[in-house]
């Protein structure tokens, strides 16, 4: 009766030593869409930063703009005000 206990045994390791490989081979694949998923965030993050730089130097440009507007407004302001030859 042991010998069938010790043949039972090492059916129960070799069962489970396959079940580990696929435990194994799973976790890897985990792994590596992990790194693809980590690869695309990385991508996302470099985009959103290129919009906002994008964005702030439309932003600065209108900046300039309005300032350029508001100083032709003024001087034409002023110029209804001063003698005309």
């Amino acid at each position: 009766m042991a010998d069938i206990t010790n043949e039972l045994m090492f059916e129960l390791m070799k069962r489970l030593n396959a079940r580990f490989d696929k435990v194994d081979s799973a976790l890897s694949e985990l792994r590596s869409e992990m790194n693809a998923m980590r690869g695309a965030m990385v991508s996302i993050h470099q985009d959103i930063h290129n919009i906002y730089s994008t964005l702030s130097r439309h932003e600065a440009r209108l900046d300039r703009i309005e300032n350029r507007l508001e100083l032709r407004e003024l001087s034409e302001a002023q110029a209804r005000f001063e003698p005309h030859p």
